[in-house]
């Protein structure tokens, strides 16, 4: 049988991509590598595995959750998920199990911990998830993407900041391609607007109150990527306003995107921001408000104390955005020096040789393993004992 790599997590575009580029840079070293997505039953995971050269088991795992009501089935679930993933690792034994994060993770790499597997666990953002948290103690390594999240993994095992894996085509993407693949004018300027694969409705909105500024900028051009549920009404709008804009609802292409931009306004994922580092663009930041701990502000932080980003502070108010928004724009479009410092910061950041780094090191994760499981490691309410 090939030699087997198993990759646990999924639920969100965040905690695919980085995989899929470790698994891409495995392959290129191995090549009759066989990869393993445990992934989630999530649309999301099966529409991006789909595309990927692999095998894909879909784990039917709740979030974790703090919330006592929730504990029966959470455990419930935990504890069927790992039977299967014993089952499975029993019959074909990984070279190493890689954690990816959220609720998909923790049993693959709780069983692989039990088996004397080698493992470990990519965590690009600043702040490591609750999953992450918990399976820190379990794993031979913990990749992450700066330095900023040390201090958050001290008690735990070994920690390599060694940059997120990046999409392939973010290695050779460059900006005139990028304005020819989407007919945008070569002499111009380009601001790309984008809230990821599924939108932003407060980008959205923020840049839809800014309109009648960005009229104004003759040698700028602008690129919206909408999201579906804001196409429509993002796109009137530009129409109503007299600006002519390229406005997408989606792209397989997003490196083409950032390639042909000269500022970029998005939210501030992990993977997101090592794309933006990675072709060193400037960049302003509106991190996600919804989430409870506001990791993406802690990642935005991580670009703005090195001078590659301006932060905007989501408020949820369309009228607040704007406003802050039209600020960091008539900053940033009007002064190319400071624009392009900001560029030269994030590009002095990249890491694009991440995936390749950490596929190394698992390849020879076999000297690091322990020499023998825990004892005892039971799933209890999200902790270890």
């Amino acid at each position: 049988m090939p030699p087997l790599v198993a990759f646990a997590g999924g639920g969100t575009g965040g905690h695919l991509y980085p995989a899929i580029a470790v698994a891409h840079a495995l392959r290129r070293r191995v090549p009759n590598l066989h990869i393993l997505f445990l992934a989630t039953d999530r649309p999301i995971d099966r529409q991006i595995l789909g595309q990927v050269d692999c095998e894909f088991a879909a784990q039917a795992l709740p979030r974790l959750s703090r919330l006592p009501w929730h504990w029966p089935s959470m455990i419930l679930a935990l504890r069927g998920a790992i039977r299967e993933v014993r089952a499975r690792f029993e019959a074909d034994p990984p070279l190493a199990v890689i954690g990816t994060g959220g609720s998909a993770s923790v049993p693959a790499v709780r069983t692989a911990r039990q088996m004397n597997i080698p493992t470990a666990l990519l965590n690009p953002d600043a702040l490591p998830g609750r999953a992450n948290r918990y399976l820190a103690r379990l794993a031979d390594f913990v990749f992450v993407q700066w330095e900023e999240t040390r201090e958050h993994l001290r008690f735990h095992t070994e920690v390599r900041a060694l940059g997120c894996p990046i999409r392939e085509g973010f290695h050779s993407s460059d900006a005139e391609e990028g304005r020819r693949r989407f007919q945008l004018h070569a002499a111009r300027k380009t601001i790309l607007i984008t809230g990821a694969s599924q939108g932003a409705r407060t980008i959205n909105q923020a840049a839809v109150g800014n309109l009648d500024f960005l009229a104004t900028l003759e040698d700028w051009q602008i690129l919206h990527l909408t999201g579906e549920r804001d196409f429509d009404s993002v796109q009137a709008a530009y129409r109503k306003a007299g600006l002519e804009a390229k406005v997408l609802r989606f792209t397989d292409h997003m490196a083409f995107c950032v390639a042909a931009a000269d500022l970029v306004i998005s939210r501030a994922g992990a993977s997101t921001l090592a794309e933006l580092t990675a072709l060193g663009r400037a960049s302003i930041l509106m991190p996600y408000p919804f989430h409870r701990d506001q990791h993406q502000v802690a990642n935005a932080q991580c670009l703005v104390r090195r001078g590659a980003a301006r932060l905007v502070v989501d408020r949820k108010d369309a009228a607040a955005n704007a406003a802050a928004l039209r600020e960091a724009l008539e900053e940033l479009t009007a002064q190319d020096e400071v624009r392009e410092a900001m560029a030269a910061a994030a590009r002095k950041m990249g890491a694009t040789d991440a995936a390749s780094r950490i596929a190394d090191t698992i390849l020879s994760m076999r000297g690091h393993v322990s020499i023998a499981p825990p004892e005892s490691l039971e799933v209890t309410c999200g902790t270890t004992r």
